[in-house]
């Protein structure tokens, strides 16, 4: 039955030492974010396939440019029943008819096609600056956060060291009879949940190291192992308006919504321009059908606006115009709000992340050593030692949770500012 109880206690072991046998196993990658950075935006295939997106739209602007081809059309008898033969024109006999015509566009289409064609292509860009921001967030964040995780790792190992070596004190004083049956027990039970802790802490660094490698292109056996900076970012001069106004310049997404009313409005332009008829010039030649033999003609063509003067869609690029204006107008309200909701979180977290702190957590590490050598001396109790135990594993993954914070705070801010304002 005892060796039932220790196999029992044994199994979350073996499944953290399998979990970390398999990250030692796999090549580490050890990167500071500024290096991340780089590499994601070298190798990051949906930043390529957006990029392409752009080119594909720039394209159009070259083909909205193009004339409209010309226009060749011909008509020759097959048999007029005075020959034997089909396309009969020997002897000057038998009809030819040449045309040739080419359609001239007015009120200036073209350029304003031209203008259209622009403005969507600005718009995919800003797209593409906008997938590229918000990847780059998302990149800041699981940088950060696996930092973290890898640090609550190394307070998981360390307590599970330590419980462990407590638990095989403990195991030869209860041999002797030195112990009770409540206390191994007890510190049993403190080993399996951290061991349940680590696991889990495991899982969550497994599922980000799946985001990063996607993020970052590199190999999927390879470990990202990101490298922060433990230091109090110093302080910065935060205001309010400037960094309004260099949101509103830098973020594309607001910038899509300025390009997506300039396209509105002219293509509200290029619609009025399409109720002006287009003029079609050409010039015929007609052989054998014609009051002269020869007949050399001139033609122009001008569809009459009676019916259709492209009311509707001018109607329906009216209200596209309020619409955007509208959606532009809710946009600036998000980014006004964004920008202040930002820096407050920032300059919370920052006032929690200090020097002092540091420095408490190194004193608290030494607390904890001071502890567990007391405990295996008698001089202090299970019951408060293990409170201590508690507490320590609690205080220390508060102060990592408090440095990811402050970190997520810094990516908030240059996410909504839309560039660097402070560097991770």
């Amino acid at each position: 039955m005892q060796k039932l109880k220790n196999l029992t206690f044994l199994l979350p072991a073996l499944t953290l030492f399998s979990t970390l046998t398999a990250k030692a196993q796999t090549d580490t990658l050890k990167l500071n974010f500024q290096d991340a950075e780089k590499q994601f935006l070298q190798n990051n295939l949906s930043l390529v396939a957006q990029k392409y997106n752009v080119e594909s739209t720039k394209a159009l602007i070259d083909q909205a440019k193009l004339w409209d081809n010309p226009t060749l059309s011909t008509d020759q008898n097959i048999w007029d029943g005075s020959s034997r033969r089909l396309f009969d024109h020997s002897n000057g006999y038998g009809q030819v008819f040449v045309q040739l015509s080419q359609v001239f566009t007015t009120a200036g289409k073209r350029g304003k096609q031209v203008q259209v064609a622009k403005d969507n292509a600005q718009i995919q860009e800003a797209a593409f600056n906008d997938l590229m921001r918000n990847l780059r967030y998302n990149l800041q964040l699981d940088f950060g956060q696996v930092a973290t995780l890898v640090e609550q790792s190394h307070v998981y190992q360390n307590e599970i060291k330590a419980a462990n070596g407590l638990v095989g004190v403990t195991q030869k004083t209860f041999d002797a009879g030195n112990t009770s049956m409540k206390d191994l027990i007890r510190l049993k039970a403190l080993v399996f949940g951290l061991e349940n802790d680590m696991v889990e802490n495991s899982r969550q660094i497994n599922e980000l190291q799946a985001e990063l490698k996607t993020l970052l292109h590199v190999k999927e056996t390879a470990f990202v192992l990101p490298i922060v900076q433990d230091k109090p970012v110093q302080d910065v001069n935060l205001d309010v308006v400037a960094l309004i106004d260099q949101a509103k310049t830098n973020r594309p997404d607001f910038l899509s919504n300025q390009y997506q009313l300039n396209s509105s409005t002219h293509n509200l332009a290029l619609q009025k321009a399409m109720a002006a008829p287009d003029i079609t010039l050409g010039g015929s030649f007609d052989k054998n059908s014609s009051y002269a033999r020869n007949y050399y003609g001139l033609q122009i063509g001008l569809p009459l606006p009676v019916f259709n003067r492209n009311q509707g869609n001018i109607k329906s690029a009216k209200y596209d115009v309020m619409s955007q204006q509208a959606t532009l107008q809710d946009n600036e309200v998000r980014l006004r709000n964004d920008v202040v909701q930002a820096i407050n979180q920032y300059k919370l977290n920052q006032q929690l992340f200090s020097t002092q702190q540091i420095q408490f957590n190194e004193q608290y590490d030494k607390l904890f050593n001071a502890m567990t050598t007391g405990f295996k001396q008698r001089q202090i109790s299970l019951v408060e030692f293990i409170d201590f135990f508690d507490s320590y594993k609690d205080t220390k993954l508060k102060i990592l949770q408090q440095q990811y914070n402050l970190q997520k705070s810094i990516a908030d801010l240059n996410f909504a500012v839309g560039t660097t304002v402070i560097k991770p």
